[in-house]
């Protein structure tokens, strides 16, 4: 009795795996919800339109007026609050500009005064009879030494570095420092001696000046 064949290399055939369809290019359940998501919110979007819609078809003419002056009114006070703002930055930009221009060369400035001092040191150890003692030689010296001082006081004023006010002037605790107090024929609170020549740049005081205050005349 003959056999029935057997089909050789006979497999039962395997169920398709969930990657195998995404593989496929099937959507994932997780792309399905997002779409949907974005179904339903598109839908939203245009419900809530269409009540717009409906809520302005029911206001009377007045009432719409109304609101569009509303919105009018708001679009505006945000277009001027927004020029407000740019004008400030504006400004804001320009104080700073200006204020690096100004006092860029502060740091030079107060270095530069040790010159103007050593030089002030050198004509005050010459003073009242030394100096017609000396010899030709040596005044022409001392004149040159005063002009450099003067050359240099008019360039620092040039960029701004102004000498603070001395003998007679009233004495102002913003540039000057008082280290003394003495009878002198100014008046009271005046500034009777400099010791050291203060500068300001600009509204700032880059060094007081060292002085003594009068106490008004003194009694006999």
């Amino acid at each position: 009795m003959a056999k029935n064949p057997t089909p050789k290399d006979s497999k039962d055939p395997q169920p398709a795996s969930a990657s195998k369809a995404t593989d496929d290019g099937m959507p994932t359940d997780a792309e399905l919800d997002a779409l949907q998501a974005e179904i339903n919110a598109a839908k939203d979007k245009i419900a809530n339109r269409e009540e717009t819609d409906k809520a302005e078809k029911a206001m009377t003419p007045e009432q719409r007026i109304e609101q569009l002056e509303t919105e009018l009114a708001t679009i505006k006070d945000q277009a001027l609050r927004a020029m407000a703002d740019a004008e400030n930055v504006k400004k804001r930009a320009e104080r700073e500009v200006a204020a690096a221009k100004t006092f860029g060369i502060e740091r030079f400035a107060v270095d530069i005064l040790s010159v103007h001092d050593n030089l002030s040191r050198a004509i005050l150890t010459l003073d009242g009879k030394a100096k017609d003692d000396l010899g030709e030689n040596a005044k022409n010296l001392l004149e040159g030494i005063q002009l450099t001082e003067k050359d240099l006081i008019m360039i620092l004023a040039r960029h701004g570095i102004k000498a603070v006010p001395g003998v007679g002037s009233k004495f102002d605790p913003n540039v000057h420092q008082a280290v003394a107090q003495i009878p002198s024929s100014e008046a009271k609170d005046d500034v009777a001696t400099v010791m050291q020549t203060g500068f300001t740049l600009g509204d700032r005081t880059l060094r007081a000046a060292m002085v003594a205050v009068s106490t008004g005349p003194a009694k006999v």
